[in-house]
């Protein structure tokens, strides 16, 4: 399947957070504020509440989500990303991006139990 075109990654890349839309049960939208992290011409997200966060269990359920990301609305499809290489690479991603502007937070990210909520997200329909 072919990635994300260099400007979505670029915005993704760029902004600070972005809005992940999944669905509930009964079908309604949630939306949740997440971190993101690109490296290379993946992208990748994590839950901070570990396996417990209520938009990782839908998209994981689901496969699918939309990211609202500034004005863009990107159709997404969730793949557990749970090599050694992946989680390291989106554990230093992460440090890169966010160690400076929220410490705390991004020490939740790194935790054992959040480990293995890493997703790579690819393009969706």
């Amino acid at each position: 399947m072919a990635g994300f075109d260099s400007q979505t990654l670029k915005a993704i890349d760029q902004a600070a957070e972005v809005d992940i839309e999944t669905r509930r049960r009964d079908g309604s939208a949630r939306r949740t504020t997440i971190w993101i992290v690109v490296d290379g011409d993946e992208v990748f997200v994590r839950s901070v509440r570990g396996p417990q966060g209520a938009w990782y269990q839908a998209l994981t359920r689901d496969g699918q989500g939309r990211l609202l990301v500034g004005d863009q609305v990107v159709a997404v499809r969730a793949v557990a990303a749970t090599d050694a290489d992946s989680i390291a690479r989106v554990s230093d991603a992460l440090k890169r991006k966010y160690e400076n502007r929220w410490p705390p937070s991004t020490a939740a990210m790194l935790k054992p139990e959040t480990l293995p909520t890493t997703l790579r997200l690819e393009p969706g329909s």
